[in-house]
C-alpha cells in the first residue's frame, strides 16, 4: 500500500513539472516579437485606426495576417461583450462595417487590407 502511494506521488509530481513546463511554454512564445512587430506599430505612429468586431471573421483574417503582431494594432473593437450592439466610441465614429480602417489623412475605408495595401496607404515600410 504504501508502495502504490509514492507511486501516485511521483505521478503526481510528474503532472505538476509537465504542467509547468507546457505554461512557462506558452508564456515564452507570447513574449517572441512577431515579425511584423515593427510595421504593427508603425501603422499607429501614423494614425492608423482598425476598427472591428471580436466577431467579424474578416476581422479575425485581417489580425490572422499580422500573426504575433496583432496585439500591436491599433484595433478598436466596435462591439459589445455580448455582440449585440456597437460601443459608443464606434457610434461616434460612425463606423457601418467590419474592419474599417481610418486613415491619418481622414480617409476611411472598409474591408480587408493587404500588408502591402497598408505599407502603401500608411508609408510604413514592410520588411517581409
Amino acid at each position: 500500500m504504501a508502495n502504490w502511494q509514492a507511486k501516485k506521488n511521483w505521478l503526481w509530481l510528474i503532472a505538476i513539472i509537465i504542467v509547468m513546463v507546457v505554461i512557462g511554454g506558452i508564456v515564452y512564445w507570447q513574449k517572441q516579437p512577431g515579425k511584423l512587430d515593427s510595421f504593427a506599430q508603425c501603422l499607429g505612429d501614423k494614425g492608423a485606426q482598425f476598427y472591428g468586431a471580436f466577431w467579424c471573421t474578416h476581422c479575425q483574417d485581417q489580425k490572422a495576417m499580422f500573426g504575433r503582431s496583432a496585439k500591436l494594432l491599433p484595433y478598436i473593437e466596435c462591439s459589445t461583450s455580448d455582440g449585440q450592439n456597437q460601443t459608443e466610441t464606434c457610434q461616434q465614429a460612425n463606423i457601418e462595417g467590419y474592419p474599417t480602417w481610418q486613415f491619418a489623412d481622414g480617409s476611411r475605408e472598409a474591408g480587408l487590407f493587404s500588408l502591402d495595401q497598408l505599407a502603401q496607404k500608411t508609408g510604413c515600410q514592410l520588411l517581409k
